[in-house]
Order: structure tokens, then C-alpha cells, then sequence
């Protein structure tokens, strides 16, 4: 098979390697896929340029998340699901093998199906924006009915989660954004109030949307850098759910003004999702997406040679949705 893989961390141009890798077999509990579209997410841009971790294998195919058909099932799973469109995640965590490939092979559970309404592309722009966003979301019970502030509304996590509040009955939208093109994107989404960071005070523009009574719920990109604003925004007995703080890796936590308030932290890893966490994400995104209520936004689509273009397309900063790589 075709793949994309590297043996030291390093610039994208430096390490990404395109050549044959021999087709992988599933084992027990596994499938193996035809990947038609590869995502490139942060986290594989950071942990291929070392800025996370050491490598944990010798050789990486690049990639968590992808889309594409089950060709072959491992003992354990049903031979029927042979030829069903999924979308895959988790591939490349921890494994040697992800989605940056023709044939990538994960364990059944780390796929969901894909409806034949939802484009491949589609589908691999799930996976870690669309768990992370709908554990953020979820992590202090349901939503219906609440005020949510989605920070970074024009990334992938945070286009994904405005649609997914919605769909899942919040009362009311808020996100941030950097500029009007994102702006644009975030009401697209589905946004009920936009909030300019460049151009507006966040905690003034908030309270002024919501008759200076806060919000009930905060899915936050940058936990440590937006701090002060969340607790001040956060109601009594909500919820902080951050799955980042790039630009304050260690902030300083203010307590008491959160016990004073009963309200909470919870960071967010997909990674390590329980099997129980995982397999509600997966069920309610399977479930969005067959009602049409969630359609991941495409930045901007690579062929598998022009891999190092996608990655530093993502490292760029400025994309609106998700960057895909197209093995086949």
C-alpha cells in the first residue's frame, strides 16, 4: 500500500516520507479500512514535530482520524460489516499504524458509521473534533436548555460543538471568533451570538447577550489564556470543559472564586475516553450526522504526496474547519 510515514520527528518537509509499506491485517476485534480520506489534526502536526512527546514506535503513519470502507474483519467481528462506510479515530495514538495510508487497521470500536449522505472528506474531519467537542459538551450532564460559550468557534472542535449544542437543545449559542470570515463561519454553524476577540471586550460583549447573567456552560480552546474571562462568565454550578491551553500551558487556577461559585474544570483528552464516554460520543455523532445536524466544515484537501502541504496548512493557524489528505 501507499502510505505517508516518518522515523524522526521533525519539520513536515524533513521527515514525511511517501513510498510502499506492506498491506496490514487485522487481528482480533479488528478491522482493516480502505482509508479514501485522511484528517490532519494539530495534534498530529505537534506530535510529528516533537513538540508533545518522543516518538512511542519506530516508524509513524501519520493520522488519527479518517473515513473509508471495511475491507477485511479480524476474528471477533462480524464478517457482514465487510464494505460498511465508517469513520475511524484514534489510529495513530499509540499505534504505529494511522490513516495516512491506503489500509489502516484499528480496533472495531475506534469506527463509527458513516451515513452514505456524508462525503468521505466528511467523515475524516470527525473523529477528534467531533468526540472532543461532544465530550466537552457533555461533561456536566445535558445541555438543553443552557447557555453555552464555545471559545475558538471556527476551529474544527469548535464548529463542530456549536452544531452539536444545537442539536443537542442549548438554549443559546455564544462563540468567539478572530475575524468576520470566521465570524461567518461560526452563525453558519449555527451560532445564535458571535463575539470578535480582536474587537470586542469578551466579557462585556457576553454579559451585555445575556442580561449580565453569564453562561451556564464553557467549551474552552485556551483554558489558561481565556481564564480570567471564563470564570468571571461561568454561573454558579457550571462548567469550564477545556480540551487546550497552547498559550498558558500552566495557569494559575483562582479556587475560590470557582468554589464560591460551585462551578468546575474538566480538561477533555480523546484519547482516553472511557469505553463508556466513547461510545456515547460515537452513537449521538452517528445520530447528528444521519439527521443532518452535523457537517464538518473542509478547509482545504491534499493529495497523499502533497502531505507536508497539509501539514503546514494546519500549522499555519488561520484555516476554518479541517485539513484532509486523500490516500486513494
Amino acid at each position: 500500500m501507499r502510505a505517508i510515514w516518518y522515523e524522526a520527528q521533525g519539520a513536515a518537509d524533513d521527515v514525511l516520507t511517501l513510498g510502499e509499506r506492506p498491506d496490514p491485517t487485522p487481528g482480533p476485534g479488528e478491522v482493516a479500512v480502505f482509508i479514501k480520506a485522511s484528517g490532519v489534526n494539530p495534534s498530529d502536526v505537534k506530535t510529528r514535530a516533537g513538540l508533545r512527546a518522543p516518538m512511542s514506535v519506530a516508524r509513524q503513519i501519520p493520522h488519527s482520524d479518517g473515513a473509508g470502507v471495511i475491507r477485511a474483519v479480524g476474528e471477533g467481528v462480524d464478517p457482514a460489516r465487510i464494505g460498511e462506510r465508517v469513520f475511524v479515530f484514534n489510529a495513530a495514538f499509540k499505534r504505529a499504524g494511522g490513516t495516512c495510508a491506503e489500509i489502516c487497521v484499528v480496533p472495531v470500536e475506534f469506527t463509527g458509521a458513516l451515513p452514505d449522505a456524508v462525503s468521505f472528506e466528511e467523515g475524516a474531519a470527525l473523529g477528534i473534533p467531533a468526540l472532543t467537542a461532544h465530550r466537552a459538551l457533555t461533561a456536566n450532564g445535558p445541555v438543553t436548555g443552557k447557555t453555552v460559550l464555545i471559545t475558538g468557534g471556527a476551529g474544527a472542535v469548535g464548529l463542530q460543538a456549536i452544531q452539536l449544542a444545537k442539536w443537542m437543545g442549548a438554549g443559546k449559542v455564544i462563540t468567539t471568533v478572530s475575524g468576520p470570515e470566521k465570524a461567518e463561519a461560526a452563525l453558519e454553524a449555527g451560532a445564535d451570538e458571535v463575539v470578535n476577540y480582536h474587537q470586542q471586550d469578551v466579557v462585556e460583549a457576553i454579559e451585555a447577550m445575556t442580561e449580565g447573567e453569564g453562561v451556564d456552560h464553557i467549551v474552552e480552546v485556551e483554558f489558561g489564556g481565556n481564564l480570567a474571562a471564563s470564570v468571571a462568565l461561568i454561573r454558579p454550578h457550571g462548567l469550564i470543559a477545556s480540551y487546550g491551553s497552547e498559550g498558558e500551558k500552566t495557569p494559575e487556577l483562582p479556587f475560590y472564586d470557582l468554589m464560591f461559585k460551585n462551578a468546575g474544570f474538566q480538561s477533555v483528552f480523546v484519547y482516553t475516553l472511557t469505553p463508556a464516554q466513547r461510545a456515547s460520543a460515537v452513537q449521538d455523532v452517528t445520530r447528528a450526522l444521519a439527521e443532518g445536524a452535523l457537517k464538518p466544515r473542509i478547509d482545504s484537501v491534499y493529495a497523499l504526496e502533497d502531505c507536508a502541504d497539509a501539514h503546514k496548512r494546519v500549522e499555519a493557524g488561520d484555516k476554518i474547519g479541517s485539513v484532509i489528505v486523500t490516500p486513494a
